[in-house]
């Protein structure tokens, strides 16, 4: 059982079609509705819904309020290698950006997690390139002991593993992995992942399929934003999401925005989404969605996180470094790719209290979940 088999069943032309087909009376329903389905999301991502962003953001910014209260999470990524295998078109990571590589040693994690700690984080998301020799399971058998005691919250954004390699990994601490399948599009999905095991499409869209049956406590889905048509790419998401809570329901979810950013290689976007579809994106699914978490990165602009925070996003990340070193050590090397909000994670908080929200440092615990 996969998503792969409900992913076969759908056709992207098809789909595609139907989003812009949909009227101003589709999104005036929708908008009606109390509990929102997949058509409902076609039409609210539309671009028969844009001149209904104003109702769609105070929809959403009360849904929001009512799940998630003044509360905004905070975490910060921590990367670790960007030796990668993989030859992708939109990352500074690929094998073929000849680039000088890093694979951070122990101490030097050591020396990281200190610089992180001092900034008052206590929900970190470890990051490599997707080098399974080098950086795979016996990297993280032996890193993830040295991290985890610092951290109340351990995520991961890595290559797609095994589901017992994820089982393994949750008894090391694991709570969360991030996994984005960057484009639903799989032709398209083959023009950007030219080597290595990325190119496996089947393979990285059932890894959520795989980690909910290890059993870890959250899933962080997504597209690439640009790659593809914005608006098909997306809607796919909320049916991947939609097909995961259905299956495995007692797993938590989020979502996330990446559009994007300047690299190495310097990829141009397919698909231009402005600020405002942006938005609208957010609110749609926080419409179709009151319990999803939905995370922004520093990949966006310091004002447009400010002005986006209150209507429905539930974490955002601060302070980002996105290469190995990148906290503690001043020889580090090139980037993922380039960040937008360079605030320090003190300025971000208090953005948020001067918002009138609470920031969350700590927001879970292994003893909550029985």
């Amino acid at each position: 059982m996969s998503f792969v088999k409900e992913f076969n069943q759908l056709n992207w032309d098809d789909i595609s079609l139907s989003i812009y087909s949909k009227t101003t009376l589709d999104v005036e329903r929708a908008l009606a509705k109390t509990k929102r389905d997949l058509e409902d999301f076609k039409a609210l991502i539309s671009p028969a819904a844009e001149p209904y962003l104003e109702q769609m953001a105070q929809q959403s910014f009360v849904l929001t309020r009512k799940r998630f209260g003044q509360t905004m999470s905070l975490y910060i990524p921590l990367y670790l290698s960007n030796l990668c295998a993989n030859a992708c078109s939109y990352c500074g990571f690929s094998m073929e950006n000849r680039i000088k590589r890093r694979t951070l040693t122990e101490s030097e994690i050591e020396a990281e997690v200190v610089a992180i700690k001092a900034m008052k984080f206590d929900s970190v998301l470890l990051v490599t390139g997707e080098h399974e020799t080098k950086v795979g399971m016996n990297y993280f058998r032996q890193m993830l002991p040295v991290i985890k005691p610092h951290f109340n919250y351990l995520a991961m954004e890595v290559q797609p593993l095994e589901q017992h390699d994820y089982a393994e990994l949750k008894t090391l601490g694991l709570d969360a992995v991030m996994v984005y399948q960057e484009t639903y599009q799989p032709v398209t999905y083959a023009k950007h992942h030219l080597r290595g095991n990325k190119t496996n499409f089947e393979f990285r869209l059932e890894t959520p399929d795989r980690l909910a049956k290890a059993g870890i406590d959250k899933i962080g889905i997504g597209a690439l934003i640009g790659l593809e048509e914005w608006r098909t790419d997306c809607f796919f998401v909320a049916a991947h999401l939609e097909y995961l809570e259905q299956t495995y329901w007692k797993t938590r979810y989020s979502i996330s925005f990446p559009r994007l950013r300047p690299c190495e290689g310097g990829l141009q976007p397919k698909s231009i989404m402005t600020d405002r579809q942006l938005v609208q994106l957010i609110c749609a699914y926080r419409l179709l969605n009151s319990e999803v978490e939905l995370s922004l990165s520093t990949r966006e602009s310091e004002t447009f996180r400010d002005n986006v925070l209150p209507l429905g996003i539930t974490s955002m990340s601060a302070a980002s470094k996105t290469q190995p070193g990148g906290y503690a050590l001043e020889d580090s090397e090139l980037e993922q790719f380039e960040i937008s909000d360079e605030r320090s994670a003190q300025s971000v908080e208090a953005m948020i209290r001067n918002q009138g929200f609470d920031p969350v440092w700590r927001d879970w615990h292994r003893a909550y979940s029985g």
